[in-house]
């Protein structure tokens, strides 16, 4: 059996080299800048979907209230919910007005006996990473809008 020097030892327990670990943290940056906009983009679509899951939910029960009542609701605590304005946190569910994870807040304007609207405005984060729909709207006939312009808001 062959003695190992410590000259030989130490070239078979080395490591890696300074080099090997800046190319590896080079890949690695380059993925961070590529991935990470595309991350922040699909947060802001999922937010939005949030939102227009809830204005749907609003519009079913203004169309449930007008079976009822013969007229549409004129704002959001006749239709039950708690105050004339709510708010769509980050999990997609209702929130309250000082919650720091608000992505949408939700109302009724122009609201009368035969038509309504129901508007959804981005709030905080929200509303300065999604400029290119912004608000959203829908009226009693369907239709719907956007404040920005964007293209597969709804």
């Amino acid at each position: 059996m062959k003695a190992i020097s410590r000259r030989d030892y130490g070239r078979q327990a080395a490591g890696f080299t300074l080099i090997e670990l800046m190319i590896v943290l080079a890949i690695i940056a380059i993925l961070t800048v590529i991935a990470y906009p595309s991350y922040q983009r699909y947060i802001v679509k999922s937010n939005r979907q949030a939102a227009r899951s809830m204005v749907y939910a609003i519009a079913d029960r203004q169309e449930q209230f007008f079976l009822d009542n013969k007229a549409y609701a004129a704002d959001l605590s006749t239709l039950g919910y708690t105050d004339d304005t709510i708010y769509v946190g980050r999990d997609g569910q209702l929130s309250g007005a000082g919650a720091e994870d608000l992505i949408y807040s939700l109302q009724i304007v122009d609201a009368a006996d035969t038509s309504y609207t129901v508007l959804a405005e981005p709030e905080g984060v929200q509303a300065d990473r999604d400029t290119d729909c912004g608000n959203l709207s829908l009226t009693s006939s369907g239709q719907r809008d956007r404040s920005g312009d964007g293209e597969n808001c709804w």
